[in-house]
């Protein structure tokens, strides 16, 4: 194929994806409507491996008839049904979508030449994150009990892609000198690892304030979305797990990788540049974040509003500085890589 096709292939795959994830967004969004005439009791408990979390589930609706009783409250069989195929459909939908993603991605290093990581704009670094969110989403999934996160992830997806089409879409270009380095792939797939923890795991702080809040307003209910969030105990644990999980890997892009590769790039390891000191503003924030939980015993609502506050850094980071900074070297403003080196 040449490069041009691969380009055609990558555009097409990306759309795809896009009405592929908003299917499944719509799929959830039905399974969820239809939920909220269910009470939360009827629901099916997920049976999860050791270590992971056990949380209720809409994966299992279909299996609840004998658990629930035969009673006149029991959720009609055809009720039951519906409910659990819009489930499995949405997540195969976002399988679906989530592969397609990825094809659109090796196209987009394929149509370069010589062929690259498709990391080399604003565009490609978005398109990339958002897989990462989505692919960490579906393998912690089982594990986590993260199946009441698939409308929220699939509509992450939706915005994401939209944004990176129409307001961040760059043709395939090649690499700027600076870019023409294996730390690229080192770092860069380090820093994406950790972009898409910390934004599963600041989703899941973001829930767990907004099920808080809507308990102390008294508004507690055995129907409807919030309601069937897992406790907040398990939301503010599985967050925990998530955010330390993605914490080291922050570290060895941030203090590792990333002087290793400005040394080999600018000859500095470390040049106080508004990104460099952007990433490890957010360092020191997650650290915070792990370091309140495991010595000053920080839980619920105050670790959730940290975690927050590490996300914004986080995102703002990843694209804000490339817009606001007109003297960072790690520019990527307008989907086009400018990078600026040293003189002298």
């Amino acid at each position: 194929m040449s490069d041009f096709q691969w380009e055609h292939l990558s555009n097409q795959a990306i759309a795809a994806a896009g009405v592929v994830y908003f299917l499944a967004l719509l799929s959830h969004l039905v399974e969820w409507s239809a939920l909220r005439t269910v009470p939360v009791g009827r629901a099916a408990k997920v049976a999860v491996p050791a270590g992971g979390v056990s949380t209720s589930s809409t994966d299992d609706v279909g299996a609840t008839a004998e658990g629930a009783g035969a009673g006149a409250d029991a959720p009609d069989e055809a009720k039951r049904y519906r409910i659990a195929m819009f489930g499995r459909l949405g997540l195969l939908l976002t399988v679906i979508a989530c592969g397609a993603h990825f094809v659109g991605l090796v196209g987009r290093g394929m149509a370069a030449d010589p062929n690259r990581v498709p990391w080399g704009n604003m565009y490609e670094f978005t398109i990339t994150g958002a897989f990462v969110v989505v692919l960490g989403y579906l393998l912690l999934r089982k594990r986590y009990g993260l199946s009441w996160m698939g409308p929220i992830i699939t509509a992450i997806e939706v915005v994401l892609l939209m944004v990176a089409v129409l307001w961040l879409y760059d043709p395939v270009a090649p690499l700027t000198e600076a870019l023409l380095s294996y730390w690229l792939v080192i770092h860069v797939v380090s820093a994406i690892i950790a972009t898409g923890a910390f934004t599963l795991g600041g989703i899941t702080s973001a829930l767990y304030l907004v099920k808080a809040r809507s308990l102390s307003r008294g508004k507690g209910s055995d129907r409807g979305y919030i309601a069937r969030l897992p406790s907040l105990p398990t939301l503010d644990r599985v967050s925990y797990r998530i955010h330390a999980f993605g914490f080291p890997v922050w570290t060895f892009a941030v203090l590792i990788s990333g002087p290793i590769w400005a040394h080999q790039a600018w000859s500095s390891y470390w040049n106080w540049d508004p990104k460099e000191v952007c990433a490890f503003i957010t360092w020191v924030l997650y650290a915070a974040y792990l370091h309140a939980r495991s010595t000053a015993g920080w839980k619920g609502r105050n670790a959730a509003i940290l975690s927050l506050v590490g996300l914004a850094s986080l995102w703002f980071n990843f694209i804000g500085i490339n817009y606001f900074s007109t003297t960072s070297q790690h520019s990527y403003a307008n989907g086009s890589a400018v990078v600026s080196l040293h003189e002298g």
